[in-house]
Protein backbone atom coordinates (compact mmCIF):
# COMPACT_ATOMS: atom_id res chain seq x y z
CA UNK A 1 0.00 0.00 0.00
CA UNK A 2 2.81 2.62 0.91
CA UNK A 3 3.98 3.05 -2.66
CA UNK A 4 0.13 3.32 -3.91
CA UNK A 5 0.31 6.26 -1.82
CA UNK A 6 2.45 8.09 -3.96
CA UNK A 7 -0.36 9.44 -5.62
CA UNK A 8 -1.12 11.84 -3.01
CA UNK A 9 2.06 13.75 -3.77
CA UNK A 10 -0.06 14.55 -6.81
CA UNK A 11 -2.93 15.50 -6.05
CA UNK A 12 -3.41 19.19 -4.44
CA UNK A 13 -1.87 20.38 -1.42
CA UNK A 14 -5.06 22.38 -0.80
CA UNK A 15 -8.80 22.82 -2.09
CA UNK A 16 -10.92 25.56 -2.66
CA UNK A 17 -13.85 24.78 -1.04
CA UNK A 18 -14.26 22.19 2.21
CA UNK A 19 -16.30 19.89 0.10
CA UNK A 20 -13.72 19.03 -2.35
CA UNK A 21 -10.82 17.99 0.40
CA UNK A 22 -13.60 15.96 2.16
CA UNK A 23 -14.12 14.03 -1.05
CA UNK A 24 -10.77 13.52 -1.84
CA UNK A 25 -10.06 12.16 1.70
CA UNK A 26 -13.43 10.06 1.86
CA UNK A 27 -11.70 8.71 -1.45
CA UNK A 28 -8.35 8.01 0.53
CA UNK A 29 -10.23 6.16 3.32
CA UNK A 30 -12.44 4.00 1.09
CA UNK A 31 -9.34 2.98 -0.52
CA UNK A 32 -7.54 1.96 2.75
CA UNK A 33 -10.38 0.45 4.07
CA UNK A 34 -11.01 -1.93 1.53
CA UNK A 35 -7.58 -2.69 0.88
CA UNK A 36 -7.26 -3.71 4.47
CA UNK A 37 -9.98 -5.68 4.25
CA UNK A 38 -8.94 -7.15 0.81
CA UNK A 39 -12.09 -6.08 -0.58
CA UNK A 40 -9.43 -5.19 -3.67
CA UNK A 41 -11.60 -4.50 -6.52
CA UNK A 42 -13.46 -1.72 -4.23
CA UNK A 43 -10.12 -0.51 -3.60
CA UNK A 44 -9.37 -0.33 -7.21
CA UNK A 45 -12.59 1.63 -7.97
CA UNK A 46 -11.60 4.37 -4.87
CA UNK A 47 -8.16 4.47 -6.42
CA UNK A 48 -9.66 5.26 -9.71
CA UNK A 49 -11.50 7.69 -8.87
CA UNK A 50 -8.61 9.15 -7.16
CA UNK A 51 -6.47 9.27 -10.64
CA UNK A 52 -9.51 10.53 -12.15
CA UNK A 53 -9.30 13.47 -9.55
CA UNK A 54 -5.87 13.93 -10.63
CA UNK A 55 -6.56 13.80 -14.39
CA UNK A 56 -9.77 16.75 -13.27
CA UNK A 57 -6.84 19.22 -11.22
CA UNK A 58 -4.59 18.55 -14.88
CA UNK A 59 -6.89 19.57 -16.79
CA UNK A 60 -7.85 22.70 -14.36
CA UNK A 61 -4.63 24.22 -14.75
CA UNK A 62 -4.52 23.80 -18.65
CA UNK A 63 -8.05 25.94 -18.62
CA UNK A 64 -6.18 28.45 -16.51
CA UNK A 65 -3.07 28.46 -18.02
CA UNK A 66 -3.51 28.16 -21.41
CA UNK A 67 -7.43 29.03 -21.71
CA UNK A 68 -7.33 29.92 -25.89
CA UNK A 69 -5.69 26.15 -26.00
CA UNK A 70 -8.38 25.14 -24.04
CA UNK A 71 -11.28 26.97 -25.75
CA UNK A 72 -9.85 25.43 -29.20
CA UNK A 73 -10.29 22.08 -27.69
CA UNK A 74 -13.93 22.45 -27.34
CA UNK A 75 -14.61 21.57 -30.89
CA UNK A 76 -17.20 17.98 -30.90
CA UNK A 77 -19.16 19.55 -27.20
CA UNK A 78 -22.69 20.21 -27.67
CA UNK A 79 -23.37 24.29 -27.09
CA UNK A 80 -24.52 23.86 -23.74
CA UNK A 81 -21.47 21.60 -22.13
CA UNK A 82 -19.20 23.77 -24.02
CA UNK A 83 -20.52 26.60 -21.58
CA UNK A 84 -20.49 24.75 -18.95
CA UNK A 85 -16.59 23.60 -19.27
CA UNK A 86 -15.79 27.03 -20.24
CA UNK A 87 -17.54 28.76 -17.10
CA UNK A 88 -16.88 25.60 -14.23
CA UNK A 89 -14.83 27.16 -11.39
CA UNK A 90 -14.45 23.57 -10.35
CA UNK A 91 -12.57 20.99 -11.42
CA UNK A 92 -14.42 18.29 -10.61
CA UNK A 93 -17.53 19.99 -13.64
CA UNK A 94 -15.21 17.69 -15.65
CA UNK A 95 -17.16 14.70 -14.36
CA UNK A 96 -19.83 15.89 -17.11
CA UNK A 97 -17.38 14.92 -19.99
CA UNK A 98 -17.19 10.95 -20.87
CA UNK A 99 -14.08 9.83 -19.16
CA UNK A 100 -12.57 8.09 -21.98
CA UNK A 101 -13.30 11.62 -24.12
CA UNK A 102 -11.60 13.72 -21.25
CA UNK A 103 -8.63 12.03 -21.68
CA UNK A 104 -8.29 13.52 -25.31
CA UNK A 105 -7.51 17.27 -22.85
CA UNK A 106 -4.20 15.51 -22.43
CA UNK A 107 -3.32 16.14 -26.18
CA UNK A 108 -2.97 19.68 -25.35
CA UNK A 109 -0.15 18.91 -23.32
CA UNK A 110 1.78 16.77 -25.59
CA UNK A 111 -0.06 13.60 -24.93
CA UNK A 112 -0.18 11.48 -28.83
CA UNK A 113 -3.04 9.53 -29.97
CA UNK A 114 -1.42 6.31 -28.99
CA UNK A 115 -0.90 7.58 -24.91
CA UNK A 116 -4.37 9.11 -24.98
CA UNK A 117 -5.41 5.43 -25.81
CA UNK A 118 -3.84 4.02 -23.12
CA UNK A 119 -5.18 6.06 -20.63
CA UNK A 120 -8.42 6.10 -22.61
CA UNK A 121 -7.63 2.09 -21.60
CA UNK A 122 -7.70 2.32 -17.71
CA UNK A 123 -11.04 3.96 -18.07
CA UNK A 124 -12.61 0.85 -19.66
CA UNK A 125 -11.11 -1.41 -17.57
CA UNK A 126 -12.61 0.75 -13.86
CA UNK A 127 -15.70 0.74 -16.47
CA UNK A 128 -15.37 -3.22 -16.18
CA UNK A 129 -15.15 -4.02 -12.88
CA UNK A 130 -17.09 -1.51 -11.61
CA UNK A 131 -20.21 -3.19 -13.94
CA UNK A 132 -22.77 -6.04 -11.82
CA UNK A 133 -21.13 -8.79 -14.51
CA UNK A 134 -20.33 -11.87 -11.91
CA UNK A 135 -16.33 -11.61 -12.41
CA UNK A 136 -13.87 -10.30 -9.36
CA UNK A 137 -11.23 -8.93 -11.66
CA UNK A 138 -8.96 -8.37 -8.33
CA UNK A 139 -9.36 -10.71 -6.31
CA UNK A 140 -5.85 -10.78 -4.64
CA UNK A 141 -3.87 -8.32 -3.90
CA UNK A 142 -0.90 -8.63 -5.82
CA UNK A 143 -3.26 -7.93 -8.84
CA UNK A 144 -4.64 -4.74 -7.74
CA UNK A 145 -0.81 -4.03 -6.39
CA UNK A 146 0.23 -4.56 -10.16
CA UNK A 147 -2.79 -2.84 -11.56
CA UNK A 148 -1.19 0.43 -9.45
CA UNK A 149 1.81 0.47 -10.55
CA UNK A 150 0.66 0.74 -13.44
CA UNK A 151 -1.34 4.01 -12.89
CA UNK A 152 1.25 5.57 -11.17
CA UNK A 153 3.73 5.19 -14.32
CA UNK A 154 0.81 6.90 -16.12
CA UNK A 155 -0.04 9.59 -13.64
CA UNK A 156 3.93 10.19 -13.79
CA UNK A 157 3.79 10.19 -17.60
CA UNK A 158 0.90 12.62 -17.68
CA UNK A 159 2.73 15.37 -14.67
CA UNK A 160 5.66 15.30 -16.89
CA UNK A 161 4.15 16.40 -19.83
CA UNK A 162 2.76 18.83 -17.73
CA UNK A 163 5.57 20.83 -16.65
CA UNK A 164 5.41 23.65 -19.21
CA UNK A 165 1.89 24.41 -18.07
CA UNK A 166 2.86 24.46 -14.69
CA UNK A 167 5.80 26.21 -15.02
CA UNK A 168 4.29 28.49 -16.99
CA UNK A 169 1.15 29.38 -14.51
CA UNK A 170 4.15 29.98 -12.01
CA UNK A 171 6.07 32.43 -14.42
CA UNK A 172 3.21 34.53 -14.16
CA UNK A 173 2.63 34.32 -10.90
CA UNK A 174 5.76 35.78 -10.04
CA UNK A 175 5.19 38.73 -12.54
CA UNK A 176 1.55 39.24 -10.82
CA UNK A 177 2.97 39.20 -7.76
CA UNK A 178 5.60 41.11 -7.56
CA UNK A 179 4.70 43.70 -6.87
CA UNK A 180 3.60 43.84 -3.09
CA UNK A 181 1.69 47.02 -3.10
CA UNK A 182 -0.45 45.38 -6.07
CA UNK A 183 -0.81 41.89 -5.20
CA UNK A 184 -3.64 39.99 -2.81
CA UNK A 185 -1.08 39.36 0.20
CA UNK A 186 1.75 41.30 1.39
CA UNK A 187 3.50 38.60 3.20
CA UNK A 188 4.91 36.00 0.46
CA UNK A 189 3.99 33.04 2.41
CA UNK A 190 0.01 34.08 2.31
CA UNK A 191 0.59 34.72 -1.62
CA UNK A 192 2.02 31.38 -2.62
CA UNK A 193 -0.29 29.51 -0.30
CA UNK A 194 -3.50 30.99 -1.24
CA UNK A 195 -3.34 32.43 -5.06
CA UNK A 196 -0.46 30.21 -6.52
CA UNK A 197 -1.08 26.79 -4.60
CA UNK A 198 -4.60 26.97 -3.63
CA UNK A 199 -5.78 29.11 -6.63
CA UNK A 200 -4.40 26.18 -8.96
CA UNK A 201 -4.40 23.34 -7.03
CA UNK A 202 -0.91 22.79 -7.24
CA UNK A 203 0.21 19.38 -5.56
CA UNK A 204 3.56 18.30 -4.35
CA UNK A 205 4.99 17.37 -7.33
CA UNK A 206 3.80 20.74 -9.48
CA UNK A 207 5.32 22.82 -6.57
CA UNK A 208 8.67 21.03 -7.65
CA UNK A 209 8.40 21.91 -11.09
CA UNK A 210 8.09 25.32 -9.55
CA UNK A 211 10.90 25.17 -7.20
CA UNK A 212 13.46 24.04 -10.18
CA UNK A 213 12.24 27.31 -12.41
CA UNK A 214 14.96 29.26 -13.91
CA UNK A 215 13.72 32.75 -12.30
CA UNK A 216 16.46 34.84 -14.13
CA UNK A 217 14.42 35.07 -16.81
CA UNK A 218 12.36 37.67 -14.88
CA UNK A 219 15.94 39.55 -14.13
CA UNK A 220 15.01 42.62 -16.10
CA UNK A 221 11.50 42.62 -13.92
CA UNK A 222 11.58 46.12 -11.65
CA UNK A 223 10.30 43.86 -8.89
CA UNK A 224 13.07 41.11 -9.49
CA UNK A 225 14.11 41.63 -5.61
CA UNK A 226 10.77 40.65 -5.28
CA UNK A 227 10.14 37.74 -7.35
CA UNK A 228 14.09 36.40 -5.80
CA UNK A 229 12.00 36.63 -2.44
CA UNK A 230 9.08 35.01 -3.46
CA UNK A 231 10.64 32.06 -5.22
CA UNK A 232 13.32 31.34 -2.38
CA UNK A 233 10.19 31.90 0.01
CA UNK A 234 8.90 28.55 -2.15
CA UNK A 235 11.65 26.35 -2.42
CA UNK A 236 11.94 26.50 1.22
CA UNK A 237 8.53 26.01 2.66
CA UNK A 238 7.42 23.49 0.01
CA UNK A 239 10.66 21.19 -0.85
CA UNK A 240 13.48 19.93 1.27
CA UNK A 241 15.86 21.88 -0.72
CA UNK A 242 18.40 23.92 1.10
CA UNK A 243 19.12 26.24 -2.12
Amino acid sequence: MEEALELDKYLPLSFKTQSEQEYIRFLWEAFETNYMHGKYQFAFLAYHMLTMSFVYFNIWQIKQTAPQDFEKAMIGFNKDLEKELMEATSPFTFWRVNESSVMRFMKLIGCDNGKVGSYAALVKERNDTAHTNGNIFFSEQISLDRKMREILRVVDEIQTHSAPTIQRCYSRFLVESANIEEREYPDDADQIREVLIHGNYLSQKDIELCAAFDITEHQTNSNFSSITSLHQSLVQSYTNSED
